[in-house]
């Protein structure tokens, strides 16, 4: 019998839920937060979201995604979803944003889709058309890229990295050099093509959806952002962040999870409504000195925009 053979006799049950953990905190009726990383970065990237959801009682996966292409690593987090019982709220930072809304397209337990930093495709959408839309990546001119054979050897395929020496700038200029070291030496690659590939639809049609955006990001402009939470209709946050949101700013982030999975209400310091879209500004009370002007300007726009202005 084969190894493999051998563990599924043996294991049984024990492999089901996926990624089960006897540590984890009694939850109740709370559904599962599943958390997928994006380009340039791995799981770990949400360890400070982790915590914070465990201690508040969610159980929560964060798998690996595999960034060799969309429709791939799409299929693959559909995969972990059909192996979780009840309700998830879907999380994606940066690329991971693309995948979830790839996933979600054929996972009926997902309940809510939360973006951070990240894209939002519509059909036929690719993440590199989107943050092209408007002017402000710097991204580009960080790239290294390295050949690596394509598994089916048909050919060969171009893996991109963030250089190291420009990764805390570029990636999160927010964290602590130390830290962003690390990130950046322990960063996985995305192939380029995964960033050509077009979505083959619009999860968040169909799923209410909330939006962290990042206003100080070099990865994805801002204002790329903005425009695609708003055609969204998502329920947005907006945080003086790098693009490594996660990794630099977890409370709000796992605070915005929170809302996403019905249980906990909005705690922060400036609440717009715009008809049936929300938007929230982490941090306000510092004004225009530590957000800009210029993001003032934007929460006013937004009180008087209609969902039909996008």
């Amino acid at each position: 019998m084969g190894l493999l053979a051998a563990c599924m006799a043996t294991c049984g049950a024990a492999v089901s839920p996926a990624f089960a953990d006897s540590t984890a905190p009694r939850t109740g009726d709370k559904p599962t937060i599943v958390l997928v990383h994006g380009a340039f970065a791995d799981a770990s990237a949400w360890a400070g979201v982790v915590e914070r959801l465990r201690a508040a009682g969610y159980p929560v996966i964060a798998p690996a995604n595999p960034l060799r292409g969309l429709q791939y690593d799409g299929a693959y987090t559909a995969s972990v979803l059909r192996s979780i019982k009840g309700p998830v709220v879907l999380v994606g930072h940066s690329y991971g944003g693309a995948v979830i809304n790839e996933a979600a397209l054929d996972s009926p337990n997902v309940k809510a889709l939360v973006f951070a930093a990240g894209f939002l495709p519509a059909k036929g959408e690719s993440a590199s058309q989107l943050a092209a839309k408007y002017p402000g990546s710097t991204l580009g001119q960080t790239l290294e890229q390295v050949p690596f054979p394509l598994p089916d050897g048909s050919g060969t395929g171009t893996d991109l990295y963030i250089k190291q020496e420009l990764f805390h700038k570029q990636f999160a200029a927010d964290v602590a050099p130390s830290k962003a070291a690390v990130m950046a030496a322990t960063q996985r690659p995305v192939a380029a093509q995964a960033l050509e590939d077009r979505a083959s639809g619009a999860a968040w049609q169909n799923i209410p959806s909330f939006d962290l955006i990042a206003s100080n990001d070099k990865n994805i402009p801002a204002a790329a952002q903005r425009w695609m939470a708003k055609r969204a209709n998502a329920v947005s946050v907006e945080v003086p962040s790098s693009h490594a949101a996660p990794v630099s700013h977890p409370e709000a982030m796992a605070e915005l999870i929170e809302r996403a999975a019905g249980l906990r209400s909005v705690t922060s310091s400036s609440l717009a409504t715009t008809g049936s879209r929300t938007w929230i500004t982490v941090g306000v009370a510092a004004g225009a000195t530590t957000l800009g002007a210029g993001l003032v300007t934007v929460i006013r726009r937004r009180k008087t925009a209609r969902p039909a202005d996008v």
